[in-house]
């Protein structure tokens, strides 16, 4: 994905710790995690804990808990599947487009989504119609602030490039920060009020959502050679439109997945999230659809007690996993492992950052094999400790040395 699409999560404190020597016990950092009151750290070793420091204990998962929204998500649709958006013609020649909640249609989907319309002869549009009614209206995000923060962007039905827009704002006036997408109206008046300087900054309402919706693919559509009207509207489908075309993702949900997981892209998080509560009866989605689908999946799956999901990014600081949990969900996403990012050729983990929480969870190799992990730290510490830990555990020989008897 290009940079300019990047979203970047947590904040970096910065702390370093001399080396180990190959080979040596090295209990600094694990030490340090171990003596900490609001943290649970558990690994396994051939299915065997070998440590356990307070592993059952419910704490704020953070970013982590994206770890269960993509094994959700995998189970429910496979690898392979790619979100689909529905194009409609209305008897006054609009174009109309119904969001089916792809949480990652960007501007190159525009493209290609512009010249498959061409190709299928459209040469002209009265304008364009958005329908962004598959999400229920005045949908929440628990743990979602009004920041102009990339996470923080609201999430829509239809949507693109994540419901923000990148910027350059100069003396001369407003230019699009990013060469695949033209500047439109929309992204223009919101220029005109920002600081010198590149910005990112997120639509804030479903309203803005779809009329930038609109504009990009307006522009791209006359990139492809279609006229295109400047007459928007937004609303539900008009009777008697007739399905056109159906545009199927650039990219599959494994693609999907394995971004998500290494930019931390709650957008796209909290998207499948809200699509695992679809109840294939056309009723809009809701969050309490999805908190119920996803808590019956995971209680038929694991069993768990003691755990709560309030949304799928872990932006919320009601949502609680244990480290035994999260270690349960590593056990069975071993197969999607190389989905997860690398922090070097031995640790594959996923990060979560919230305010005084400090979260990492996924695999580390020891002995030729790749073991599951999680930490859970509730309480501040300094940014790279996490890391530290992992690396730890990828070059101490014996864990049992560190933590005799498993149980810390």
């Amino acid at each position: 994905m290009r940079a300019g699409l990047r979203v970047l999560f947590g904040f970096l404190l910065g702390c370093a710790l001399p080396a180990a020597s190959p080979g040596a016990v090295e209990p600094g950092p694990l030490a340090q995690v171990l003596g900490l009151r609001e943290a649970s750290l558990l690994v396994e070793e051939g299915g065997v804990a070998v440590i356990a420091r307070q592993a059952d204990q419910p704490r704020v998962p953070a970013s982590t808990m994206k770890l269960l929204t993509a094994l959700a998500a995998i189970e429910r649709w496979g690898l392979e599947h790619r979100f689909e958006t529905d194009l409609y013609r209305a008897d006054d020649g609009r174009l109309w487009v119904r969001g089916s909640g792809d949480p990652f249609l960007v501007s190159e989907d525009l493209d290609r989504l512009a010249l498959e319309v061409k190709a299928r002869g459209l040469d002209r549009v009265a304008g364009i119609g958005t329908d962004s009614t598959r999400y229920a209206a005045g949908l929440d995000i628990p743990g979602r602030s009004a920041s102009d923060n990339p996470y923080d962007a609201p999430l829509s039905a239809l949507a693109v490039n994540f419901n923000t827009l990148h910027v350059l704002r100069t003396r001369g006036g407003v230019q699009s920060a990013e060469e695949q997408t033209p500047l439109t109206a929309l992204a223009a008046e919101l220029g005109r009020e920002l600081p010198p300087g590149k910005h990112r900054v997120n639509l804030r309402d479903g309203e803005a959502a779809a009329r930038y919706f609109a504009e990009l693919l307006a522009a791209k559509l006359r990139a492809a050679g279609v006229v295109v009207g400047e007459d928007h509207r937004d609303g539900a489908l008009p009777r008697g439109a007739r399905a056109f075309h159906r545009y199927r993702s650039g990219r599959d949900l494994g693609t999907l997945i394995a971004s998500m997981l290494e930019y931390s892209n709650n957008f796209v998080a909290n998207g499948l999230f809200l699509a695992l509560g679809d109840r294939g009866d056309g009723r809009p989605l809701t969050l309490e659809a999805a908190q119920e689908a996803f808590a019956a999946w995971a209680d038929r799956r694991f069993g768990w007690r003691g755990y709560r999901v309030e949304e799928g990014a872990g932006l919320s600081r009601g949502n609680r996993l244990s480290a035994r949990q999260l270690v349960d969900v590593l056990r069975l996403f071993a197969p999607y492992r190389e989905l997860l990012p690398a922090q070097d050729e031995r640790i594959r983990a996923k990060t979560g950052t919230l305010r005084g929480i400090s979260c990492y969870a996924g695999y580390v190799q020891r002995a030729g094999r790749w073991e599951p992990f999680a930490l859970l730290i509730n309480q501040p510490v300094a940014y790279e400790l996490r890391r530290q830990v992992a690396d730890s555990l990828a070059r101490t020989p014996d864990l049992a040395r560190v933590c005799p008897g498993a149980s810390c």
